[in-house]
């Protein structure tokens, strides 16, 4: 998935994706040949786990 993919699916933009990974409250993602990031079902997964966290506190 892309970062726009993400994004859309967490109902934030991808603006905020990507604060969070140069925060460091979440890991980076992959990068494609284009240096575009690239996110695996398991980095969806944490990264909605980090959204709800930020929810319910």
């Amino acid at each position: 998935m892309t970062v726009t993919d993400v994004a859309e699916r967490l109902g934030v933009t991808t603006k905020t994706v990507v604060r969070w990974e140069k925060s460091g409250k979440v890991s980076r993602a992959k990068r494609d040949w284009r240096g575009w990031r690239v996110y695996e079902k398991d980095d969806f997964r944490k990264l909605k786990e980090f959204k709800e966290t930020i929810i319910i506190a």
